[in-house]
């Protein structure tokens, strides 16, 4: 096997670009052109339709997570405003993005620090503490955490914690707190190494906390303890409730029960198994809250129980791969909207498990269903999205997704356990998690 680039076969590859007038067109086009415009089919661009057999009432204006990787709780959140919408007939409302992203941030750096010190063991250059150093803060997240953060912290009004600059450009707050914190795990390995007892090590975390308490506390303010919360109706009648807690706000005035929901993946990659639980070593965020659970199933199966939810007027948290066909002006998900086969004159011929086995696609994003389209078979044609990156694209933010791109693209809906078999749901609550590396494809954060 020749391991070099020759002269000789540089003189092929410019032969073959030389004989093709196609390849210089696209290189024409593509030196001054966006490709998801160059590569858009027309038959199906002038297809485009915004309407849905099948909607959810309770649909609000979107929501803009700005430059922020906070989709898995917009998401939460947008799911919640639903029921509090439909509770007290709202025309619009929004909870406070910077509340959780605060509690967030706080219960990853202690998750982080917990398990620097469960690892000591290892060497500061093994794999598995050198993923944990890489972003142990990163804004992304997945459902469990999500439901971790809720049970503990609850929620507030946007009035009550509004959005700071570093909220919604949170760059520079991850890497000043991600650099003290890569500075406690070295401080935490030489105290372990010094033999120390561990009521000492406790004691110099708990410091280590407060440090990154206060740095949160000056980018993203201090959360609220109780509030009094103020609204009207669509009918103009005013309603005041004081006295209100984070966790009794929720419990009272949104009041799902997150026990019932189940998050269901579809991971055809040939080391998983459908209705089988996995979990992920080492990703979570509140120490004592739930392990990441996910129940792998075959696509259809996801699909019917989400159609089912949407369906009953229950909206569906999910995630995907959000960058994969996507023309983001439009607000369109479809892997037939582009030709990029006939533009780049070779094709992408990797399947969904071979997607996820060779790094091309992982789980990048979470948003929320509200409406499907079904045929007169009651197969679903196009999926309804509701995403958080503000008004300006597709339908003042809201997305299409073709049933087509689902299949290929999607790998989380979050549930009620109404729409699963009984032996979904014994799966679900019964079966040991078997454990997949941090680096699996699986543990993948939405952003």
């Amino acid at each position: 096997m020749n391991k070099t680039i020759s002269l000789d076969m540089i003189k092929s590859y410019q032969k073959n670009i030389n004989s093709d007038p196609v390849l210089k067109l696209s290189r024409n086009a593509a030196t001054h052109n966006e490709i998801t415009n160059l590569t858009m089919d027309w038959d199906k661009y002038r297809k485009i339709d915004h309407t849905f057999s099948h909607q959810i009432t309770g649909e609000m204006k979107i929501t803009n997570q700005k430059s922020s990787g906070r989709c898995w709780g917009y998401a939460g959140l947008n799911l919640f405003r639903v029921y509090l919408g439909r509770k007290h007939n709202l025309t619009n409302f929004e909870f406070s993005q910077t509340y959780f992203m605060f509690w967030d941030k706080l219960e990853k750096s202690n998750y982080f620090l917990n398990s620097i010190i469960e690892t000591v063991d290892k060497k500061w250059n093994s794999r598995l503490v050198m993923h944990l150093l890489n972003n142990p803060i990163q804004d992304g997240g997945q459902w469990d955490m999500w439901v971790n953060l809720i049970n503990k912290y609850g929620v507030v009004p946007k009035s009550e914690m509004p959005e700071t600059y570093q909220s919604g450009k949170s760059m520079r707050m991850n890497r000043m707190i991600t650099r003290k914190l890569r500075e406690f795990a070295k401080e935490l390995r030489d105290l372990i190494n010094k033999k120390i007892s561990k009521e000492e090590i406790s004691k110099f975390k708990n410091k280590m906390l407060s440090t990154i308490y206060k740095m949160l506390v000056i980018h993203l303010g201090e959360p609220p303890k109780s509030f009094t919360w103020q609204i009207r109706d669509k009918k103009k009648k005013f309603h005041r409730f004081e006295n209100l807690t984070p966790l009794s706000f929720f419990q009272d005035h949104v009041g799902i029960d997150l026990n019932d929901l189940v998050c269901l993946i579809n991971c055809p990659m040939s080391d998983k198994e459908y209705k089988k639980v996995y979990s992920v070593e080492f990703l979570g965020n509140v120490v004592e809250g739930n392990p990441i659970r996910y129940l792998n199933i075959e696509i259809e199966v996801l699909k019917t129980a989400a159609i089912e939810s949407i369906k009953n007027n229950d909206p569906v948290w999910f995630g995907c791969d959000v960058g994969k066909y996507l023309h983001r002006t439009h607000g369109v998900m479809d892997t037939d909207l582009f030709d990029f086969s006939l533009f780049y004159g070779t094709e992408f011929s990797l399947n969904k498990a071979n997607r996820l086995e060779y790094g091309e696609s992982k789980m990048t994003h979470a948003m929320l269903f509200t409406g499907v389209d079904l045929d007169s078979k009651g197969n679903a044609k196009k999926w309804r999205v509701e995403n958080s990156w503000g008004e300006r694209n597709g339908e003042k933010g809201y997305y299409i997704m073709s049933d087509e791109w689902f299949d290929e693209y999607l790998y989380e809906v979050v549930v009620s356990k109404k729409y699963l078999t009984s032996e979904l749901i014994d799966a679900y609550d019964k079966q040991k998690a078997q454990l997949l590396p941090p680096w699996d494809p699986m543990g993948a954060l939405a952003k």
